[in-house]
Order: C-alpha cells, then sequence, then structure tokens
C-alpha cells in the first residue's frame, strides 16, 4: 500500500516496536494528524476469543464522555405518543410505514441511527434487507428498539457508540475528533477500554485483549499498553 509524504513524515516519529501510554499514544496520534479536515480518532481492538463461537461474541453499547464530535442524524419509526415524544427530544425524522415506503422506494440514506419502538419492528422487518448491509438494522442489544425513547435519541446525539466484534475479532470504534485534543480523547478511550473489558465473554480463555492500536482518519496507527 503506497503512503503519501505527510503519513510518511509522521510514521517517521512512531517507533512501532513500542507499546505506549494511552496518553502519549493519542497525543502522538494528535500530533501526528496533518490533513486538512478534523480526522475522526478510531480504536482498534484485537481480542482473543473466537467470533464464530455464539458464546464468545462482544457487543454493546457506551455513551463516550465527550461524545464523538459528529453531528449524528437519528430517524426514528414510531407512531402516536412516541413519535411526538421522538420529535421532543431532537430526533431528525420521524415517521412509521411512510418512512419506510421511501426507503424502499427511493433507497433512502439521509440518517446516521434508526430508532424504533418494538411494535414497529414487523414493518421495519421488510426493509431487514436494505438495512442490514449498511448496519442500520434497529436492534434491541444496540438500544435502538426501545420504548424509551427519548433516551435512546439523546444518547444517540450525545454521543453513544456500539462496539462490536468482526469476523476477524476486532472492535473498531471512533473515540472521537482529533480537535478533541488529548485529554478529552483519553477520557473516550479509557471508557470504552473499561466496556470492552466489562464485556469479556465467559467463554473466552486465555489472553482477553491481544492489541489495542489508535489512529486518526488519514495517519498512521500507534500501539498502545493494553490493559486487562
Amino acid at each position: 500500500m503506497k503512503h503519501g509524504k505527510k503519513y510518511i513524515e509522521s510514521a517517521k516519529t512512531i517507533d512501532s516496536a513500542k507499546l505506549y501510554e494511552a496518553s502519549e499514544a493519542l497525543e502522538l496520534v494528535v500530533n501526528t494528524s496533518k490533513a486538512k479536515f478534523d480526522e475522526t480518532v478510531e480504536l482498534h481492538v484485537r481480542l482473543g476469543v473466537d467470533p464464530k463461537q455464539a458464546d464468545q461474541q462482544v457487543r454493546g453499547v457506551i455513551v463516550l464522555p465527550n461524545g464523538t464530535g459528529k453531528d449524528v442524524k437519528v430517524l426514528v419509526l414510531a407512531k402516536g405518543e412516541k413519535a411526538d415524544i421522538a420529535r421532543e427530544a431532537g430526533a431528525d425524522f420521524v415517521g412509521a410505514e411512510e418512512m419506510v415506503q421511501k426507503i424502499q422506494t427511493e433507497n433512502w440514506f439521509g440518517y446516521d441511527v434508526i430508532i424504533t419502538t418494538p411494535d414497529m419492528m414487523g414493518v421495519v422487518g421488510r426493509i431487514g434487507k436494505i438495512l442490514g448491509p449498511k448496519g442500520l438494522m434497529p436492534n434491541p442489544k444496540s438500544g435502538t428498539v426501545t420504548m424509551d425513547i427519548a433516551k435512546a435519541v439523546k444518547d444517540t446525539k450525545a454521543g453513544k457508540v456500539e462496539y462490536r466484534l468482526d469476523k476477524t475479532a476486532i472492535i473498531h470504534c471512533p473515540i472521537g475528533k482529533k480537535s478533541f485534543g488529548k485529554e478529552k480523547l483519553v477520557e473516550n478511550y479509557e471508557a470504552l477500554i473499561e466496556a470492552i473489558v466489562k464485556a469479556k465473554p465467559a467463554a473466552a480463555k486465555g489472553q482477553y485483549i491481544k492489541s489495542v492500536t489508535v489512529a486518526s482518519t488519514m495517519g498512521p496507527g500507534v500501539k498502545v499498553a493494553a490493559k486487562q
């Protein structure tokens, strides 16, 4: 893979063989982020679990202390009072069957998260094949199928992120923007790592956290000394 001049210059300031403390690693990420836009900072955690085993899945949600820095567009699929509550809570789009039809006929994706009430899941199921591949299908485990619509909308707007294991046993998750600065990024990092550690499956054997890396959108990765 070819890297640009800025990436190569940034990589020279990082010791690829060293495991940095989180604070030092995130300071390096901020300092080596050279793009003209406000880069997202991501956490990548390799776990010692088997993603093929149902009893070794790692998944959960957390509201980051300092948010994600992203303006999250929320679509709520609900009726009646729950729809009114969604609007009051700050949802960007609210509707029911007409919204499902809009997604179905127009291939509409002008939102980042869909939240719905349990009674709407039968209708939402019709567009499961459209939403699923994009990771937009509401799910009770991620808190996006709920009767507490107000909390779900406010948490999502405040910086709720979902962490989940991929097929290669790695969790990839945003922890903020470069503009947050080191301190806020460290707070978000520690909150997310703590949540992942707490989510350790009982069936997991041996070393749970194999490796931790932080990186900005366009910058090189920095390895972090993993807490078990």
